[in-house]
């Protein structure tokens, strides 16, 4: 350290003593004091900033003396001025500590004072310069967030989970410990006769157990003013509200979450058309918004009130989050329309076929039940298969609207529960009686001949013996055809009985001979199994086809645009067989193949059917293991099935 009695101090001392008075008398520094921190430094002090004066000598030897303000040096608080010559050689070195000038060992008033005013301003710039840099940085940061902000919620079409960022990245670029969001509910034109439903609340500091409720949209609550006005509502302390404010804050609920509401912000959400949809309740902003509220000295020291930049910001995302929860509300309104569509349409279609009434529902419901059972797997081919929410609400619209074709079949063939239509056997058994009374007829004539031919009571009785005959051969083959006309497997020696009735014949209304059972009445009886016709089973099989050009009419949108070919493909098979397009295994949906499955289990298990009892699940499965071997449908899938017991998981 440089010594005040050292050879020469004295006049250095005494110099900086007249220096001292100098300045202290200059007009032009009177906003500026001027201090002695040491005998060998002046220094000149305005606002926050500084300048030392000292003898060159100070760097040279004494820099120890300097030690106390090297740091304000770097980071531009405080600049040097040295009176004298410097020895030093690396004058790189003192102008990198904030140097601002060398003067002469004796400076006059005004060189001084030059130099002092252009070091202030040096740092007056150096430090807009550094303000602008942090400004710049800050708003770069608050730009990328409002971006990211804006990303996450055009990406969100749930409104619940929509909702829940709204609140959540508002309170983030903020700080504010705690918010709410409130939903305009109502279809009146005017405001006041809404609802506000509170829908979210967040808060870091505690936790506690809320539930929906509404509120009136009036001036009475802040966010029902914040509605009314369509315009932010700022205040410091909602415990002392400016006078003349028409709204209140109920304290009840503070006290029993031990919490205090401070400074509140509230902002409107506006849709596209200038209307208020929702309000945004920001609460207690936070000096360090990773600390908790936990006590009465947290609310004082930490909660400030939300500024003008917190305005700002908040304002910028309301009204991206505006446009967002406007988007979600209706593309929820568009989708529940959609859901609307589709069943409505699928009980149209089953109006049509009372009989498969449920069908549709129960198929969706297993084939998301198997989906889902998918997903859990942890071996075989599928253990990696992962469906998102869109794959499964497009298979659920699949699965229900994969009969959709059956409204292109004749409904008198997709009714049809036994072999012959309901026509057809009634006019079968008119022939049947028609024959009977035929023969009645031509006993009573041959009666009459043979009682005048004289004819015994012998041949009276022969007459009606024949007679009995015939129309025990009736009964018999009426039996037949009702035996032979239900949807079950008819045994071989049967069809060649039936065969024979298509050669009785009966007297037409001319006497005119006529089949009893006609090509087509012969043909549908020997209808190996079930109750349709060849030609019969491919209009049924047709279904799927008309199903796959109805649902290509449909606009589906880039989320579904695969159900036409889901829905279209439930009937291929593995192995090439199936219909309308004979797809292999490989070429078939996964999806397809789910829905294949789990059309299959409904339709042996349903209890619905009037033409058949339903089959118990192991025979269903013991069925689905057939069609396995047989490379109808997948063996994995029928698996995970039957392992995930899906079937019980599913609504009656």
């Amino acid at each position: 350290m440089m010594e005040a009695a050292q050879p020469g101090a004295h006049a250095l001392v005494g110099e900086m003593d007249r220096i001292a008075i100098a300045l202290g008398s200059e007009t032009r520094l009177a906003r500026c004091n001027v201090l002695r921190p040491h005998p060998l430094i002046v220094l000149v002090r305005k606002a926050s900033r500084m300048v030392l004066i000292g003898p060159g000598s100070l760097w040279d030897r004494g820099r120890d003396v300097l030690a106390p303000y090297l740091a304000r040096f770097a980071t531009g608080e405080a600049m040097l001025i040295l009176l004298g010559k410097i020895e030093d050689r690396e004058i790189d070195k003192v102008l990198n500590k904030g140097l601002a000038a060398v003067l002469g060992t004796e400076p006059s008033a005004q060189s001084l004072y030059v130099a002092l005013h252009n070091a202030f301003e040096a740092m007056e710039l150096r430090g807009r310069s550094e303000s602008r840099g942090k400004w710049l940085n800050r708003y770069r940061y608050e730009l990328g967030e409002l971006v990211e902000i804006a990303r996450a919620m055009t990406t969100e079409r749930e409104i619940d989970k929509l909702l829940g960022v709204i609140l959540e990245k508002a309170r983030f670029i903020t700080g504010a410990d705690a918010g709410s969001i409130y939903v305009v509910e109502g279809d009146n034109p005017e405001m006041s006769r809404r609802v506000l439903r509170f829908k979210l609340t967040q808060n870091d500091s505690v936790q506690f157990d809320w539930r929906e409720f509404t509120i009136p949209v009036s001036p009475q609550s802040i966010a029902g003013a914040t509605a009314l006005s369509a315009r932010p509502i700022n205040i410091a302390d909602v415990y002392d509200l400016p006078p003349g404010s028409p709204y209140a804050v109920d304290r009840s609920f503070d006290q029993k979450i031990k919490y205090r509401t401070r400074s509140m912000l509230c902002c409107p959400l506006i849709s596209k058309s200038g209307e208020v949809i929702g309000v945004l309740q920001l609460i207690n902003k936070k000096r360090e918004p990773e600390r908790r509220l936990l006590s009465s000295e947290d609310f004082e020291q930490q909660v400030v009130s939300f500024d003008e930049r917190s305005e700002e910001l908040l304002a910028t995302l309301a009204a991206q989050a505006g446009i967002c929860l406007e988007n979600a509300i209706l593309y929820e309104e568009i989708r529940r329309i959609f859901e609307g569509f589709v069943r409505a349409s699928v009980e149209a279609i089953e109006q049509r076929d009372p009989t498969t009434s449920g069908h549709s529902r129960r198929v969706a419901e297993l084939s998301l039940g198997l989906a889902q059972s998918l997903e859990r797997a942890s071996s075989g081919p599928y253990r990696d298969v992962r469906f998102t929410a869109l794959d499964l609400r497009e298979m659920e619209y699949a699965s229900l609207l994969h009969d959709f074709g059956k409204i292109g079949v004749r409904e008198n063939v997709l009714v049809k529960a036994k072999k012959l239509h309901d026509h057809q056997l009634a006019a079968i058994r008119m022939r049947f009686e028609a024959a009977l009374k035929g023969r009645e007829c031509e006993v009573l004539r041959r009666k009459l001949d043979a009682l005048g031919r004289g004819a015994g009571p012998q041949d009276i009785r022969d007459i009606d013996d024949e007679f009995a005959a015939f129309r025990a051969q009736l009964h018999d083959a009426w039996d037949l055809v009702i035996t032979a006309n239900e949807p079950t497997v008819v045994e071989q020696a049967a069809f060649a009985r039936i065969d024979a009735l298509a050669s009785l014949i009966y007297p037409g209304a001319e006497g005119q001979p006529l089949p009893l059972l006609s090509e087509a009445e012969v043909a549908s009886l020997k209808i190996p199994r079930g109750s349709l016709t060849v030609e019969e089973m491919d209009e049924i099989r047709s279904h799927v086809v008309h199903t796959h050009r109805f649902l290509q009419r449909i606009p589906w949108g880039s989320s579904f645009r695969r159900i036409p070919q889901i829905a279209g493909a439930h009937h291929e098979r593995l192995n090439g067989t199936g219909y309308p397009n004979h797809l292999q295994a490989e070429e078939i949906p996964l999806q397809s193949k789910i829905m294949a499955v789990a059309d299959i289990f409904d339709a042996l298990t349903a209890s619905d059917r009037p033409y058949k009892p339903a089959v118990p699940v192991d025979r269903a499965l013991s069925i689905l293991d057939s069609e396995v071997r047989s490379r109808h449908i997948d063996g994995e899938l029928v698996l995970v099935f039957r392992e995930a017991r899906v079937w019980e998981k599913i609504s009656s």
